[in-house]
């Protein structure tokens, strides 16, 4: 059974309300909107899932999951390893900016609260190359948090950020908007599921729609989101 003291930590790590810039982020969503791809709650839910299955799933999902072992392990060179191919992964100057500024703003109020000992923060990657991932795990290592249950939260509050934008922007009623979430409770398990049992030779970031809505946001003329 989880601790209590875990738990508290796990809520607090992946609230909204962190101060890290996520609502900030659409991850490629608005452009979505813009491009009439997401225009309502069927067209919504079905980005969010698909997301979930085709990225998530195979890539960013397993990422975070070995570097939380590696944290934990006290693996710097699984750390670095993983971490450069997170930051590789990142083929849009958006998702760059956008993991490297989160990754920063975590690894930054990591350091303020001083949850992290010395041999954990020893293993970060200097701030201009630090993904949001390689943070988070951090913390999870410094809190103690299990992988699972931190696994989980991760893919929930990524699905709870895209249904926020969804809500305020194509737009959607907040009660439509927590029944998409409940809704999705199904795909988020099953990529937290594929994420601990994929081999790294199986993984892949393999999204050349979403890249492309990526570079098309770069440009685009009004937008409310970073990415």
């Amino acid at each position: 059974m989880m601790q209590a003291s875990a738990l508290l930590h796990l809520l607090q790590f992946a609230s909204p309300a962190l101060p890290i810039g996520a609502y900030s982020y659409s991850q490629g969503l608005e452009a979505a909107l813009e491009a009439g791809e997401v225009r309502d709650a069927d067209t919504a839910r079905a980005w969010i899932a698909r997301h979930l299955r085709e990225v998530m799933a195979p890539w960013e999902a397993p990422v975070n999951w070995r570097l939380m072992r590696a944290f934990t392990r006290r693996d710097a060179a699984a750390v670095a390893e993983w971490s450069e191919r997170f930051l590789a992964s990142r083929d849009t100057a958006e998702f760059r900016a956008e993991t490297v500024q989160m990754g920063f703003s975590l690894s930054r109020l990591v350091s303020e609260l001083g949850i992290a000992d010395a041999d954990i923060t020893a293993m970060l990657p200097p701030e201009a190359e630090l993904a949001l991932p390689v943070a988070y795990a951090c913390a999870v290592a410094a809190l103690d948090i299990p992988h699972q249950e931190a696994l989980l939260a991760m893919l929930f509050a990524w699905a709870e950020n895209q249904v926020l934008v969804c809500v305020k922007s194509v737009p959607l009623g907040q009660v439509a908007g927590q029944r998409m979430l409940l809704s999705l409770r199904p795909e988020i398990e099953a990529a937290a599921l594929v994420a601990q049992a994929i081999a790294d030779e199986d993984m892949s970031n393999w999204s050349p729609g979403l890249s492309l809505l990526s570079m098309r946001h770069e440009i685009q003329y009004s937008r409310l989101y970073r990415s």
